[in-house]
Protein backbone atom coordinates (compact mmCIF):
# COMPACT_ATOMS: atom_id res chain seq x y z
CA UNK A 1 0.00 0.00 0.00
CA UNK A 2 1.08 3.57 -0.41
CA UNK A 3 2.57 5.28 2.38
CA UNK A 4 3.61 9.15 3.30
CA UNK A 5 5.62 10.02 6.00
CA UNK A 6 3.02 11.56 6.72
CA UNK A 7 1.64 10.75 3.09
CA UNK A 8 1.98 7.74 0.13
CA UNK A 9 1.67 8.77 -3.44
CA UNK A 10 2.03 6.61 -2.08
CA UNK A 11 -12.90 -2.61 -32.46
CA UNK A 12 -12.76 -4.62 -29.16
CA UNK A 13 -15.66 -5.81 -30.67
CA UNK A 14 -16.14 -9.14 -32.30
CA UNK A 15 -18.01 -8.95 -35.54
CA UNK A 16 -20.71 -6.24 -34.46
CA UNK A 17 -19.80 -2.54 -35.47
CA UNK A 18 -20.44 -1.48 -31.75
CA UNK A 19 -16.79 -2.47 -30.45
CA UNK A 20 -18.93 -2.50 -26.61
CA UNK A 21 -21.08 -4.94 -28.09
CA UNK A 22 -20.00 -8.71 -29.00
CA UNK A 23 -20.78 -10.45 -32.47
CA UNK A 24 -24.40 -9.09 -33.74
CA UNK A 25 -27.11 -12.80 -34.14
CA UNK A 26 -29.14 -10.46 -36.23
CA UNK A 27 -26.69 -10.15 -39.03
CA UNK A 28 -26.63 -12.18 -42.11
CA UNK A 29 -24.91 -15.31 -42.34
CA UNK A 30 -24.25 -14.43 -38.13
CA UNK A 31 -24.45 -18.14 -36.43
CA UNK A 32 -27.70 -18.10 -34.37
CA UNK A 33 -28.13 -16.71 -30.48
CA UNK A 34 -26.75 -19.00 -28.09
CA UNK A 35 -29.09 -20.46 -25.16
CA UNK A 36 -27.68 -17.65 -22.45
CA UNK A 37 -28.78 -14.70 -24.96
CA UNK A 38 -32.17 -16.17 -26.70
CA UNK A 39 -35.51 -16.42 -24.97
CA UNK A 40 -36.08 -19.95 -24.58
CA UNK A 41 -38.70 -20.22 -27.14
CA UNK A 42 -36.07 -19.48 -29.68
CA UNK A 43 -33.50 -21.29 -28.29
CA UNK A 44 -35.30 -24.94 -28.83
CA UNK A 45 -36.01 -24.21 -32.85
CA UNK A 46 -31.78 -23.35 -33.73
CA UNK A 47 -29.96 -25.52 -31.17
CA UNK A 48 -28.88 -27.85 -34.00
CA UNK A 49 -27.89 -24.70 -36.06
CA UNK A 50 -24.98 -23.84 -33.26
CA UNK A 51 -21.23 -24.31 -33.37
CA UNK A 52 -19.86 -26.64 -30.24
CA UNK A 53 -16.23 -26.83 -29.24
CA UNK A 54 -15.05 -28.96 -26.21
CA UNK A 55 -16.05 -28.04 -22.90
CA UNK A 56 -13.33 -25.83 -20.50
CA UNK A 57 -10.88 -27.23 -19.32
CA UNK A 58 -7.57 -25.56 -17.37
CA UNK A 59 -5.58 -27.94 -20.08
CA UNK A 60 -7.42 -25.58 -22.95
CA UNK A 61 -6.60 -22.27 -21.01
CA UNK A 62 -3.22 -23.18 -20.32
CA UNK A 63 -2.86 -23.64 -24.07
CA UNK A 64 -4.84 -20.38 -25.30
CA UNK A 65 -2.00 -19.00 -22.96
CA UNK A 66 1.04 -20.15 -24.07
CA UNK A 67 -0.37 -19.73 -27.52
CA UNK A 68 -0.86 -16.25 -26.94
CA UNK A 69 2.27 -14.93 -24.60
CA UNK A 70 5.46 -13.15 -26.22
CA UNK A 71 8.89 -13.89 -24.30
CA UNK A 72 9.44 -10.47 -25.01
CA UNK A 73 6.01 -9.02 -22.92
CA UNK A 74 8.86 -10.00 -19.60
CA UNK A 75 10.97 -7.13 -20.81
CA UNK A 76 7.96 -4.56 -19.53
CA UNK A 77 6.48 -6.62 -16.80
CA UNK A 78 9.36 -7.06 -15.11
CA UNK A 79 11.02 -3.43 -15.37
CA UNK A 80 8.80 -2.18 -12.90
CA UNK A 81 9.91 -4.98 -10.03
CA UNK A 82 13.48 -4.28 -11.33
CA UNK A 83 13.43 -0.66 -10.69
CA UNK A 84 11.43 -0.62 -7.81
CA UNK A 85 13.83 -2.55 -6.33
CA UNK A 86 17.10 -0.73 -7.53
CA UNK A 87 15.75 3.04 -6.46
CA UNK A 88 15.39 0.76 -3.05
CA UNK A 89 19.12 -0.28 -2.95
CA UNK A 90 20.19 4.06 -2.90
CA UNK A 91 21.32 5.76 -0.22
CA UNK A 92 17.78 6.56 2.22
CA UNK A 93 18.96 10.23 1.49
CA UNK A 94 18.97 10.29 -2.15
CA UNK A 95 15.47 8.20 -2.32
CA UNK A 96 14.03 11.08 -0.03
CA UNK A 97 15.13 13.63 -2.70
CA UNK A 98 12.78 11.32 -5.01
CA UNK A 99 9.86 12.09 -3.28
CA UNK A 100 7.15 14.40 -3.96
CA UNK A 101 7.01 17.16 -1.36
CA UNK A 102 3.75 19.23 -1.47
CA UNK A 103 5.35 22.53 -0.76
CA UNK A 104 7.92 22.29 -3.24
CA UNK A 105 6.72 19.94 -5.90
CA UNK A 106 8.81 19.38 -9.05
CA UNK A 107 8.50 17.87 -12.33
CA UNK A 108 10.81 15.34 -11.56
CA UNK A 109 9.70 14.17 -8.35
CA UNK A 110 6.16 14.02 -9.40
CA UNK A 111 7.65 11.37 -11.56
CA UNK A 112 10.04 9.55 -9.75
CA UNK A 113 7.70 10.02 -6.26
CA UNK A 114 6.01 6.58 -6.96
CA UNK A 115 8.78 4.37 -7.53
CA UNK A 116 10.40 5.23 -4.04
CA UNK A 117 9.90 3.41 -0.50
CA UNK A 118 11.91 4.08 2.75
CA UNK A 119 10.46 0.77 4.39
CA UNK A 120 11.54 -2.37 3.19
CA UNK A 121 7.87 -3.50 3.99
CA UNK A 122 6.18 -1.27 2.20
CA UNK A 123 8.55 -1.68 -0.54
CA UNK A 124 7.75 -5.91 -0.60
CA UNK A 125 3.63 -5.06 -0.41
CA UNK A 126 3.82 -3.71 -3.34
CA UNK A 127 5.83 -5.66 -5.22
CA UNK A 128 3.26 -8.66 -3.74
CA UNK A 129 0.64 -6.14 -5.45
CA UNK A 130 1.38 -5.55 -8.82
CA UNK A 131 3.04 -9.39 -9.26
CA UNK A 132 -1.08 -10.06 -8.40
CA UNK A 133 -2.30 -7.25 -10.59
CA UNK A 134 -0.20 -7.31 -13.45
CA UNK A 135 0.60 -11.11 -13.54
CA UNK A 136 -3.58 -11.95 -13.25
CA UNK A 137 -3.94 -8.98 -15.49
CA UNK A 138 -1.27 -10.20 -18.23
CA UNK A 139 -2.88 -13.70 -18.13
CA UNK A 140 -6.69 -12.67 -19.00
CA UNK A 141 -5.42 -10.27 -21.32
CA UNK A 142 -3.36 -13.20 -23.53
CA UNK A 143 -6.34 -15.70 -23.32
CA UNK A 144 -8.97 -13.07 -24.00
CA UNK A 145 -7.29 -11.77 -27.47
CA UNK A 146 -6.41 -8.31 -26.18
CA UNK A 147 -2.79 -8.41 -25.07
CA UNK A 148 -1.20 -5.74 -26.83
CA UNK A 149 -4.17 -3.59 -24.92
CA UNK A 150 -2.94 -4.34 -21.61
CA UNK A 151 0.93 -3.99 -22.33
CA UNK A 152 0.10 -0.42 -23.63
CA UNK A 153 -2.17 -0.04 -20.56
CA UNK A 154 0.64 -0.99 -18.31
CA UNK A 155 3.35 1.46 -20.15
CA UNK A 156 1.00 4.21 -19.49
CA UNK A 157 0.43 3.28 -16.04
CA UNK A 158 3.92 3.14 -15.25
CA UNK A 159 5.12 6.29 -17.21
CA UNK A 160 1.97 8.63 -17.76
CA UNK A 161 0.64 8.39 -14.82
CA UNK A 162 2.84 9.28 -11.93
CA UNK A 163 3.07 12.70 -12.87
CA UNK A 164 -1.13 12.71 -13.63
CA UNK A 165 -1.47 11.32 -10.05
CA UNK A 166 0.92 13.71 -8.56
CA UNK A 167 -0.35 16.64 -10.08
CA UNK A 168 -3.88 15.76 -9.03
CA UNK A 169 -2.75 15.30 -5.43
CA UNK A 170 -1.44 19.06 -5.07
CA UNK A 171 -6.00 20.00 -5.47
CA UNK A 172 -5.67 18.39 -1.76
CA UNK A 173 -3.12 21.22 0.14
CA UNK A 174 -1.24 19.29 2.98
CA UNK A 175 2.92 20.08 4.54
CA UNK A 176 3.95 15.80 3.67
CA UNK A 177 5.89 14.04 1.52
CA UNK A 178 4.68 11.51 -1.19
CA UNK A 179 5.68 8.26 -2.48
CA UNK A 180 5.26 4.83 -3.05
CA UNK A 181 4.05 2.76 -6.16
CA UNK A 182 0.34 1.68 -4.83
CA UNK A 183 -1.25 4.51 -6.89
CA UNK A 184 -0.21 2.75 -10.26
CA UNK A 185 -1.04 -0.49 -8.36
CA UNK A 186 -4.41 0.57 -7.85
CA UNK A 187 -4.12 1.86 -11.75
CA UNK A 188 -3.79 -1.90 -12.46
CA UNK A 189 -6.53 -2.47 -10.48
CA UNK A 190 -8.86 0.01 -12.38
CA UNK A 191 -7.90 -2.25 -15.73
CA UNK A 192 -9.26 -5.13 -14.19
CA UNK A 193 -12.82 -5.03 -14.62
CA UNK A 194 -12.29 -4.62 -18.53
CA UNK A 195 -9.81 -7.17 -19.10
CA UNK A 196 -12.40 -9.46 -17.29
CA UNK A 197 -15.42 -8.30 -19.08
CA UNK A 198 -13.31 -9.36 -22.46
CA UNK A 199 -12.65 -12.40 -21.49
CA UNK A 200 -15.83 -13.17 -20.07
CA UNK A 201 -17.05 -12.10 -23.88
CA UNK A 202 -14.07 -14.36 -25.42
CA UNK A 203 -14.58 -17.37 -23.62
CA UNK A 204 -18.04 -17.72 -22.71
CA UNK A 205 -20.38 -15.18 -23.37
CA UNK A 206 -19.59 -14.02 -26.95
CA UNK A 207 -22.75 -11.53 -27.24
CA UNK A 208 -22.20 -9.90 -23.98
CA UNK A 209 -22.22 -6.26 -24.23
CA UNK A 210 -19.57 -4.15 -22.71
CA UNK A 211 -21.92 -1.23 -21.59
CA UNK A 212 -22.57 -2.56 -18.61
CA UNK A 213 -19.16 -1.85 -17.39
CA UNK A 214 -19.72 1.42 -15.68
CA UNK A 215 -22.07 -0.57 -13.34
CA UNK A 216 -19.19 -2.32 -11.68
CA UNK A 217 -17.13 0.79 -11.52
CA UNK A 218 -19.65 2.54 -9.50
CA UNK A 219 -20.13 -0.74 -7.45
CA UNK A 220 -16.74 -0.63 -6.95
CA UNK A 221 -16.82 2.53 -5.91
CA UNK A 222 -19.65 2.50 -3.41
CA UNK A 223 -17.24 -0.66 -1.86
CA UNK A 224 -14.45 1.73 -1.49
CA UNK A 225 -16.35 4.17 0.48
CA UNK A 226 -17.73 1.91 2.39
CA UNK A 227 -14.17 0.31 3.41
CA UNK A 228 -12.22 3.73 4.13
CA UNK A 229 -15.17 6.17 4.86
CA UNK A 230 -16.29 5.84 9.34
CA UNK A 231 -19.01 4.05 9.65
CA UNK A 232 -20.90 6.18 12.48
CA UNK A 233 -23.58 8.74 13.25
CA UNK A 234 -21.43 11.65 12.76
CA UNK A 235 -21.61 13.99 9.67
CA UNK A 236 -18.68 12.26 8.06
CA UNK A 237 -20.01 8.45 8.93
CA UNK A 238 -23.07 9.39 7.65
CA UNK A 239 -21.81 11.10 4.18
CA UNK A 240 -19.37 8.10 4.09
CA UNK A 241 -22.73 5.39 3.84
CA UNK A 242 -24.75 7.46 1.81
CA UNK A 243 -22.19 7.40 -0.77
CA UNK A 244 -21.69 4.03 -0.48
CA UNK A 245 -25.15 3.22 -0.91
CA UNK A 246 -26.05 6.12 -3.57
CA UNK A 247 -22.87 4.84 -5.61
CA UNK A 248 -24.01 0.99 -5.27
CA UNK A 249 -27.44 1.93 -6.15
CA UNK A 250 -26.41 3.78 -9.26
CA UNK A 251 -24.49 0.33 -10.25
CA UNK A 252 -27.11 -1.98 -9.79
CA UNK A 253 -29.73 0.55 -11.84
CA UNK A 254 -27.00 0.87 -14.61
CA UNK A 255 -26.66 -3.10 -14.91
CA UNK A 256 -30.28 -3.20 -15.22
CA UNK A 257 -30.91 -0.83 -18.05
CA UNK A 258 -27.32 -1.79 -19.54
CA UNK A 259 -28.52 -5.59 -20.03
CA UNK A 260 -31.44 -6.50 -22.47
CA UNK A 261 -34.47 -8.48 -21.75
CA UNK A 262 -34.49 -12.25 -21.97
CA UNK A 263 -30.78 -12.25 -21.04
CA UNK A 264 -30.97 -14.94 -17.98
CA UNK A 265 -28.28 -13.93 -15.10
CA UNK A 266 -28.96 -17.55 -14.01
CA UNK A 267 -27.51 -19.15 -16.81
CA UNK A 268 -24.85 -17.05 -16.99
CA UNK A 269 -24.04 -18.32 -13.51
CA UNK A 270 -24.39 -21.97 -14.48
CA UNK A 271 -21.94 -21.17 -17.51
CA UNK A 272 -19.38 -19.57 -15.21
CA UNK A 273 -19.96 -22.87 -13.23
CA UNK A 274 -19.57 -25.44 -14.89
CA UNK A 275 -16.81 -23.45 -17.27
CA UNK A 276 -13.76 -25.77 -15.60
CA UNK A 277 -10.88 -23.18 -15.84
CA UNK A 278 -12.38 -20.42 -17.75
CA UNK A 279 -14.79 -20.13 -15.43
CA UNK A 280 -12.22 -20.41 -12.33
CA UNK A 281 -10.65 -17.68 -13.72
CA UNK A 282 -13.71 -15.48 -13.99
CA UNK A 283 -14.61 -16.72 -9.43
CA UNK A 284 -10.61 -15.51 -9.21
CA UNK A 285 -10.93 -12.39 -10.79
CA UNK A 286 -14.44 -10.90 -9.01
CA UNK A 287 -12.70 -12.30 -5.54
CA UNK A 288 -9.78 -9.78 -6.31
CA UNK A 289 -12.15 -7.15 -7.36
CA UNK A 290 -13.80 -7.63 -3.97
CA UNK A 291 -11.14 -7.84 -1.89
CA UNK A 292 -7.95 -5.82 -3.27
CA UNK A 293 -9.89 -2.73 -2.15
CA UNK A 294 -9.43 -3.16 1.32
CA UNK A 295 -6.00 -3.24 0.95
CA UNK A 296 -5.82 -0.17 -0.98
CA UNK A 297 -8.53 1.26 1.88
CA UNK A 298 -7.71 0.27 5.07
CA UNK A 299 -10.42 1.50 7.71
CA UNK A 300 -7.39 2.99 9.41
CA UNK A 301 -4.69 4.77 7.05
CA UNK A 302 -2.62 5.05 9.71
CA UNK A 303 0.16 3.24 10.26
CA UNK A 304 3.90 4.30 12.21
CA UNK A 305 3.44 7.61 11.55
CA UNK A 306 2.63 7.35 7.75
CA UNK A 307 -0.45 7.74 6.23
CA UNK A 308 -2.16 6.35 3.48
CA UNK A 309 -3.12 8.40 0.37
CA UNK A 310 -6.62 7.24 0.20
CA UNK A 311 -7.27 10.34 -2.75
CA UNK A 312 -4.17 8.96 -4.72
CA UNK A 313 -5.42 5.66 -4.73
CA UNK A 314 -9.04 6.50 -5.84
CA UNK A 315 -7.31 8.61 -8.43
CA UNK A 316 -5.49 5.78 -9.78
CA UNK A 317 -8.32 3.44 -9.96
CA UNK A 318 -10.38 5.98 -11.65
CA UNK A 319 -8.55 7.55 -14.19
CA UNK A 320 -7.31 3.71 -15.40
CA UNK A 321 -10.81 2.46 -15.52
CA UNK A 322 -12.13 5.88 -17.76
CA UNK A 323 -9.29 5.55 -19.76
CA UNK A 324 -8.91 1.89 -20.47
CA UNK A 325 -13.25 1.70 -21.10
CA UNK A 326 -13.34 5.09 -23.53
CA UNK A 327 -9.93 3.07 -25.44
CA UNK A 328 -12.42 0.07 -25.79
CA UNK A 329 -15.45 1.27 -26.48
CA UNK A 330 -13.88 3.44 -29.29
CA UNK A 331 -12.56 0.68 -30.93
CA UNK A 332 -8.81 2.24 -30.33
CA UNK A 333 -7.35 -1.50 -30.34
CA UNK A 334 -8.43 -3.36 -33.34
CA UNK A 335 -8.04 -6.93 -32.09
CA UNK A 336 -10.38 -9.51 -32.85
CA UNK A 337 -12.67 -10.72 -29.73
CA UNK A 338 -15.64 -13.58 -29.49
CA UNK A 339 -15.24 -14.29 -33.73
CA UNK A 340 -16.02 -17.67 -33.49
CA UNK A 341 -19.65 -16.65 -32.61
CA UNK A 342 -21.42 -18.34 -29.79
CA UNK A 343 -20.37 -21.26 -28.63
CA UNK A 344 -22.25 -24.44 -26.60
CA UNK A 345 -19.95 -26.66 -25.02
CA UNK A 346 -19.62 -30.57 -25.40
CA UNK A 347 -20.26 -32.59 -22.74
Amino acid sequence: MSKEPMEDGGTLGGGGSDPLEGADANAPGAPEASALDTPDAAVDGTRNARRTRPAPTWGGLLRAFRKGARPLDLLPLLAVPVVLAGVFLLPEETRRSFAFLYTEPTPATAFTAHYVHLQVEHLLGNLLSYALLAGFGYGVAVVAGVRRFFLVALVTFTIAFPGVLSALNLAVPRYAIAFGFSGVNMALFGVLPVLLSLFARERLFPHASLRALPAVFFVLIGWMAFLALPRSMTDLGLAGIAVSVAATLIGIVYLVSATPSGRSFRAWGEAIVSGRGDGDVLVVGAVILVAYPAVGFPADPTADGNVVNLYVHLLGFCLAFIVSYTAISTGLFDEPVASDGPWVFEK
